[in-house]
Protein backbone atom coordinates (compact mmCIF):
# COMPACT_ATOMS: atom_id res chain seq x y z
CA UNK A 1 0.00 0.00 0.00
CA UNK A 2 2.32 2.55 -1.36
CA UNK A 3 -0.24 5.78 -0.92
CA UNK A 4 -1.40 7.92 1.91
CA UNK A 5 -3.52 6.25 4.99
CA UNK A 6 -4.84 7.83 7.92
CA UNK A 7 -5.57 6.19 11.05
CA UNK A 8 -9.49 4.75 11.72
CA UNK A 9 -11.59 7.31 12.67
CA UNK A 10 -13.77 6.63 15.83
CA UNK A 11 -15.88 9.99 15.90
CA UNK A 12 -18.50 10.40 14.31
CA UNK A 13 -19.10 13.67 11.63
CA UNK A 14 -15.60 14.36 10.48
CA UNK A 15 -12.66 13.19 7.77
CA UNK A 16 -9.82 13.31 6.69
CA UNK A 17 -8.18 15.93 4.23
CA UNK A 18 -4.69 16.93 2.47
CA UNK A 19 -3.55 19.85 0.91
CA UNK A 20 -1.74 19.78 -2.59
CA UNK A 21 0.20 22.66 -3.78
CA UNK A 22 -0.23 22.26 -8.08
CA UNK A 23 3.12 21.86 -9.65
CA UNK A 24 1.84 24.99 -11.97
CA UNK A 25 -1.47 27.22 -11.73
CA UNK A 26 -4.10 25.75 -13.41
CA UNK A 27 -7.68 24.80 -14.19
CA UNK A 28 -8.24 21.43 -13.54
CA UNK A 29 -10.52 19.21 -16.11
CA UNK A 30 -10.45 16.01 -14.40
CA UNK A 31 -9.04 14.22 -11.90
CA UNK A 32 -7.82 10.38 -11.38
CA UNK A 33 -8.50 9.06 -7.10
CA UNK A 34 -6.39 5.88 -7.38
CA UNK A 35 -7.27 3.65 -4.38
CA UNK A 36 -5.17 0.81 -6.43
CA UNK A 37 -4.07 -2.13 -3.66
CA UNK A 38 -6.29 -0.10 -0.50
CA UNK A 39 -9.22 -3.17 -1.01
CA UNK A 40 -10.66 -3.46 2.89
CA UNK A 41 -9.30 0.27 4.13
CA UNK A 42 -10.38 2.81 1.06
CA UNK A 43 -12.33 5.50 2.00
CA UNK A 44 -15.92 5.59 1.19
CA UNK A 45 -16.65 8.33 -0.70
CA UNK A 46 -14.16 11.91 -1.70
CA UNK A 47 -14.55 15.48 -2.63
CA UNK A 48 -12.15 18.43 -4.02
CA UNK A 49 -11.87 21.62 -3.57
CA UNK A 50 -9.75 24.40 -4.65
CA UNK A 51 -7.99 27.36 -4.26
CA UNK A 52 -5.79 30.37 -6.01
CA UNK A 53 -3.08 31.65 -4.15
CA UNK A 54 -0.37 33.13 -5.19
CA UNK A 55 3.94 32.74 -3.83
CA UNK A 56 4.14 29.65 -1.21
CA UNK A 57 1.17 30.50 1.09
CA UNK A 58 2.05 29.03 4.94
CA UNK A 59 -0.23 26.28 6.06
CA UNK A 60 -2.59 28.25 8.13
CA UNK A 61 -2.46 30.78 5.40
CA UNK A 62 -3.99 28.02 3.22
CA UNK A 63 -6.24 26.56 6.21
CA UNK A 64 -8.15 29.96 6.41
CA UNK A 65 -7.94 30.25 2.37
CA UNK A 66 -11.03 30.87 0.42
CA UNK A 67 -11.68 27.23 -0.47
CA UNK A 68 -14.38 26.39 -3.06
CA UNK A 69 -15.59 22.60 -4.06
CA UNK A 70 -14.97 21.91 -7.82
CA UNK A 71 -15.99 17.88 -7.27
CA UNK A 72 -18.87 17.09 -5.22
CA UNK A 73 -18.95 14.41 -2.51
CA UNK A 74 -18.70 10.79 -4.78
CA UNK A 75 -18.27 7.16 -3.79
CA UNK A 76 -15.15 5.61 -3.94
CA UNK A 77 -14.30 2.18 -5.28
CA UNK A 78 -11.41 0.18 -3.47
CA UNK A 79 -8.56 -1.01 -5.85
CA UNK A 80 -9.79 1.55 -8.78
CA UNK A 81 -9.10 4.11 -10.35
CA UNK A 82 -11.87 6.81 -9.57
CA UNK A 83 -11.71 9.20 -12.77
CA UNK A 84 -14.30 11.96 -12.48
CA UNK A 85 -14.42 15.05 -14.85
CA UNK A 86 -14.49 18.31 -13.31
CA UNK A 87 -17.52 19.88 -14.80
CA UNK A 88 -16.95 23.91 -13.65
CA UNK A 89 -13.53 24.92 -12.56
CA UNK A 90 -11.31 28.31 -12.32
CA UNK A 91 -7.56 28.68 -12.14
CA UNK A 92 -6.19 27.45 -9.04
CA UNK A 93 -2.94 27.15 -7.52
CA UNK A 94 -3.83 24.17 -4.78
CA UNK A 95 -5.95 21.40 -4.43
CA UNK A 96 -7.66 20.04 -0.87
CA UNK A 97 -8.58 16.08 -1.14
CA UNK A 98 -11.44 15.27 1.29
CA UNK A 99 -11.77 12.02 2.16
CA UNK A 100 -14.98 10.03 4.41
CA UNK A 101 -14.12 9.51 6.56
CA UNK A 102 -11.11 7.72 6.36
CA UNK A 103 -9.05 5.65 4.97
CA UNK A 104 -6.58 5.04 2.14
CA UNK A 105 -5.54 6.71 -1.13
CA UNK A 106 -2.41 5.10 -3.33
CA UNK A 107 -2.36 8.17 -6.26
CA UNK A 108 -3.98 11.50 -6.73
CA UNK A 109 -3.64 12.31 -10.34
CA UNK A 110 -5.20 16.12 -11.39
CA UNK A 111 -5.56 16.57 -15.08
CA UNK A 112 -6.14 20.01 -16.73
CA UNK A 113 -4.42 23.21 -18.61
CA UNK A 114 -1.97 25.03 -17.14
CA UNK A 115 -2.10 29.08 -16.78
CA UNK A 116 0.53 30.77 -17.21
CA UNK A 117 0.78 34.40 -15.63
CA UNK A 118 2.13 35.82 -18.98
CA UNK A 119 2.05 39.40 -18.05
CA UNK A 120 5.00 38.75 -15.36
CA UNK A 121 6.78 36.33 -18.29
CA UNK A 122 6.97 38.98 -20.69
CA UNK A 123 9.36 40.92 -18.34
CA UNK A 124 11.92 38.53 -18.58
CA UNK A 125 12.32 38.99 -21.81
CA UNK A 126 13.15 35.62 -23.55
CA UNK A 127 11.45 32.80 -22.27
CA UNK A 128 10.90 29.23 -23.19
CA UNK A 129 7.60 29.70 -24.79
CA UNK A 130 7.30 25.40 -24.96
CA UNK A 131 7.92 24.62 -21.51
CA UNK A 132 4.95 22.92 -19.57
CA UNK A 133 4.84 25.25 -16.69
CA UNK A 134 4.22 28.07 -19.30
CA UNK A 135 1.52 26.08 -20.85
CA UNK A 136 3.18 23.84 -23.79
CA UNK A 137 2.11 21.09 -24.30
CA UNK A 138 3.23 18.05 -26.61
CA UNK A 139 0.04 17.05 -28.60
CA UNK A 140 1.44 14.63 -31.37
CA UNK A 141 4.38 12.69 -32.48
CA UNK A 142 5.51 9.60 -34.56
CA UNK A 143 6.49 7.28 -32.17
CA UNK A 144 7.31 7.23 -28.70
CA UNK A 145 7.86 3.53 -28.13
CA UNK A 146 10.42 3.95 -25.61
CA UNK A 147 9.76 7.06 -23.81
CA UNK A 148 6.48 9.49 -23.82
CA UNK A 149 6.85 12.84 -25.75
CA UNK A 150 5.37 14.56 -22.78
CA UNK A 151 8.60 14.07 -21.48
CA UNK A 152 10.06 16.78 -23.51
CA UNK A 153 8.92 19.82 -22.28
CA UNK A 154 9.00 18.57 -18.40
CA UNK A 155 10.90 21.27 -16.48
CA UNK A 156 14.88 20.43 -14.82
CA UNK A 157 17.20 18.27 -16.60
CA UNK A 158 16.30 14.92 -17.84
CA UNK A 159 17.90 11.88 -14.90
CA UNK A 160 18.17 8.87 -17.15
CA UNK A 161 16.56 7.75 -20.80
CA UNK A 162 13.29 7.04 -19.77
CA UNK A 163 13.06 10.64 -18.39
CA UNK A 164 13.06 11.75 -22.58
CA UNK A 165 11.42 11.24 -25.61
CA UNK A 166 12.58 8.04 -27.38
CA UNK A 167 11.16 6.28 -30.65
CA UNK A 168 11.73 2.71 -32.14
CA UNK A 169 14.64 1.89 -34.60
CA UNK A 170 13.56 3.11 -38.22
CA UNK A 171 13.95 0.24 -40.55
CA UNK A 172 12.65 2.16 -43.58
CA UNK A 173 12.64 5.91 -45.18
CA UNK A 174 11.54 8.48 -43.42
CA UNK A 175 12.13 10.20 -39.77
CA UNK A 176 10.56 10.88 -36.67
CA UNK A 177 8.97 14.13 -35.31
CA UNK A 178 7.04 15.78 -32.53
CA UNK A 179 4.42 19.13 -32.71
CA UNK A 180 4.84 21.02 -29.75
CA UNK A 181 1.88 23.80 -29.04
CA UNK A 182 3.49 26.69 -27.47
CA UNK A 183 2.20 28.15 -23.94
CA UNK A 184 1.73 31.81 -25.84
CA UNK A 185 2.53 32.39 -29.36
CA UNK A 186 5.65 33.79 -29.89
CA UNK A 187 8.96 34.20 -31.92
CA UNK A 188 11.35 31.71 -32.07
CA UNK A 189 15.03 33.14 -31.12
CA UNK A 190 17.13 30.42 -29.14
CA UNK A 191 16.62 26.66 -29.15
CA UNK A 192 18.20 24.25 -27.23
CA UNK A 193 18.14 20.30 -28.04
CA UNK A 194 19.49 18.12 -25.24
CA UNK A 195 20.53 14.43 -25.89
CA UNK A 196 22.08 14.01 -22.61
CA UNK A 197 21.92 10.20 -21.13
CA UNK A 198 21.47 9.20 -24.96
CA UNK A 199 24.95 7.77 -25.72
CA UNK A 200 24.32 5.24 -28.20
CA UNK A 201 20.78 5.95 -29.56
CA UNK A 202 20.32 10.23 -29.82
CA UNK A 203 19.49 10.83 -33.36
CA UNK A 204 22.26 11.86 -35.95
CA UNK A 205 20.32 15.09 -36.67
CA UNK A 206 17.41 17.49 -36.11
CA UNK A 207 15.28 20.53 -37.52
CA UNK A 208 12.56 22.58 -36.01
CA UNK A 209 9.66 24.35 -38.29
CA UNK A 210 6.94 26.73 -36.87
CA UNK A 211 3.65 27.52 -37.69
CA UNK A 212 0.61 29.67 -36.45
CA UNK A 213 -2.42 27.03 -37.25
CA UNK A 214 -0.39 23.47 -38.25
CA UNK A 215 -1.38 23.80 -42.24
CA UNK A 216 1.46 26.06 -43.32
CA UNK A 217 5.31 25.10 -42.09
CA UNK A 218 8.13 27.19 -41.87
CA UNK A 219 11.87 26.30 -41.08
CA UNK A 220 12.97 27.85 -37.89
CA UNK A 221 16.35 25.51 -37.67
CA UNK A 222 18.11 23.92 -40.68
CA UNK A 223 18.90 20.45 -40.47
CA UNK A 224 22.09 19.73 -37.72
CA UNK A 225 23.67 16.86 -36.88
CA UNK A 226 23.43 16.34 -33.28
CA UNK A 227 26.25 14.53 -30.47
CA UNK A 228 25.21 11.87 -28.45
CA UNK A 229 24.70 12.77 -24.28
CA UNK A 230 24.99 16.66 -25.55
CA UNK A 231 23.20 19.66 -25.07
CA UNK A 232 23.17 21.48 -28.02
CA UNK A 233 22.36 25.74 -28.04
CA UNK A 234 21.44 26.99 -31.33
CA UNK A 235 20.79 30.94 -31.98
CA UNK A 236 22.57 31.98 -34.71
CA UNK A 237 21.14 29.41 -37.14
CA UNK A 238 17.83 30.28 -35.40
CA UNK A 239 15.97 31.58 -38.71
CA UNK A 240 13.61 35.08 -37.80
CA UNK A 241 10.03 33.34 -39.19
CA UNK A 242 7.93 35.81 -36.96
CA UNK A 243 4.87 34.83 -34.57
CA UNK A 244 4.54 30.88 -34.29
CA UNK A 245 1.84 28.91 -31.87
CA UNK A 246 3.18 25.70 -32.96
CA UNK A 247 6.81 24.26 -33.31
CA UNK A 248 7.47 20.62 -34.99
CA UNK A 249 11.16 19.22 -33.90
CA UNK A 250 12.32 16.48 -36.66
CA UNK A 251 14.63 13.98 -35.62
CA UNK A 252 16.89 12.12 -38.50
CA UNK A 253 16.20 9.19 -38.47
CA UNK A 254 15.18 7.91 -35.21
CA UNK A 255 16.47 8.38 -31.74
CA UNK A 256 15.55 9.89 -28.37
CA UNK A 257 15.82 13.32 -26.85
CA UNK A 258 15.68 14.18 -23.38
CA UNK A 259 14.39 18.51 -23.23
CA UNK A 260 13.97 19.97 -25.89
CA UNK A 261 13.71 24.54 -24.77
CA UNK A 262 12.27 27.04 -27.35
CA UNK A 263 13.29 30.54 -26.12
CA UNK A 264 11.64 33.50 -27.48
CA UNK A 265 9.21 36.39 -27.09
CA UNK A 266 6.00 35.88 -26.66
CA UNK A 267 3.48 37.85 -28.69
Amino acid sequence: MDGWETRRRRDAGDHDWCIVRLGARGIARGVDVDTSFFRGNFPAAFAIDACDLRGTPAADTLLRAAWREIVPRAVLAGDSHNLVAVEQAAPATHLRLRIFPDGGVARLRVYGEVVADWDRLRKRGDVDLAAVEHGGTVIACSDMFFGSRHNLIMPGEATHMGDGWETKRRRGPGYDWTIVRLGAPGTIRRVEVDTRHFKGNAPGACSLEASRDQQTWTEVLARMPLQPDTRHLFEDEVNAVGDAAYARLNIFPDGGVARLRLFGRPR
